[in-house]
């Protein structure tokens, strides 16, 4: 993947992950959540993982975006504000933040990445269908019940947020 397109996609990404936790219209996030979600899947594309960008596409870009927007168009006023962040909440957020990247840097700094191999892996439609019906160590059936458990999450998680707004009122 070219280093341009690579940093092209971080800041991207960078830009709109920072645009989706401090705006307070809550329909505005979720549109710039939906574009740190593309970009993601711009970064699957840019590697040639072109199943897995096209279910980060689907799935995350496409589902949990549309079930989100929809759940808040449906439940709440768009013309809302949330509520500004407190000073506390504005400091255990950074303190989060340095804490999971310490974690994340140190665990790729201490990993011992492989020599890449050129063994051609089966990619056929075939090999690609058991795959996806798997549960064994390859397999993608929990991966996906998961997502469908996220999905419902995300429903809920957007109507309790729509839903307080209404409270309030």
């Amino acid at each position: 993947m070219s280093e341009t397109v690579f940093y092209i996609l971080a800041g991207f990404i960078l830009i709109f992950s920072v645009l989706t936790v401090t705006s307070r219209r809550i329909l505005r996030t979720a549109v710039y959540l939906f574009f740190v979600l593309l970009g993601t899947c711009g970064f699957f594309f840019a590697m040639e993982f072109n199943f897995l960008g096209a279910v980060q596409l689907t799935v995350y870009a496409g589902g949990i975006v549309v079930i989100i927007i929809f759940s808040i168009m449906l439940t709440s006023d768009l013309q809302d504000k949330l509520e500004a962040a407190g000073v506390s909440k504005i400091f255990f957020s950074l303190l989060a933040v340095t804490a999971g990247a310490a974690v994340c840097i140190s665990t790729i700094l201490s990993y011992k990445f492989p020599a890449l191999t050129n063994n051609v892996l089966d990619s056929s439609m075939n090999t690609i269908g058991l795959r996806l019906l798997g549960y064994q160590e390859n397999g993608f059936v929990l991966p996906f019940e998961v997502i469908s458990i996220l999905l419902l999450a995300a429903m809920i998680g957007s109507i309790i947020i729509a839903k307080k707004a209404d409270v309030n009122k």
